[in-house]
């Protein structure tokens, strides 16, 4: 199968929001899966509402990535932004989130997610590549 998912790098005051799910013990830059007829900016702006309440404004396009683990096609695309509300709630698929400075961010984090960070700090844009 074929799935595109977007992700989001949302920093605030030198830090960065990561989510950890119900399913998984790592953290992870927050979004998800799009769905049928949405653009990419439809559906970051969606999955950050409807997971966490956040509007988000600005968004600049971080890096198209592909991963071909567990033996499907993924295609994620990753925004950034630093203009969002301040998250309001978390659904079910949301463990918790949170804020976490650069220097000190957490030891279960999701390799890909680590990656991204890493990216990010380097002022590396529109970046394509494996996940």
């Amino acid at each position: 199968p074929q799935t595109n998912g977007v992700r989001a790098i949302l920093v605030k005051d030198n830090k960065i929001l990561l989510v950890k799910h119900s399913y998984s013990d790592s953290w992870f830059l927050p979004g998800g899966g799009m769905k049928k007829g949405e653009t990419f900016h439809q559906a970051i702006k969606r999955e950050l509402f409807e997971e966490l309440g956040i509007s988000v404004e600005n968004l600049k396009l971080h890096g198209i990535y592909n991963n071909f683990q567990e033996g499907k096609i993924d295609h994620i695309f990753v925004f950034s932004s630093g203009t969002f509300s301040t998250p309001t709630k978390s659904d079910a698929e949301i463990e918790k989130f949170e804020f976490f400075d650069f220097e000190n961010l957490p030891e279960k984090i999701s390799p890909g997610t680590k990656r991204r960070i890493d990216e990010f700090l380097q002022q590396k844009e529109s970046f394509c590549g494996d996940w």
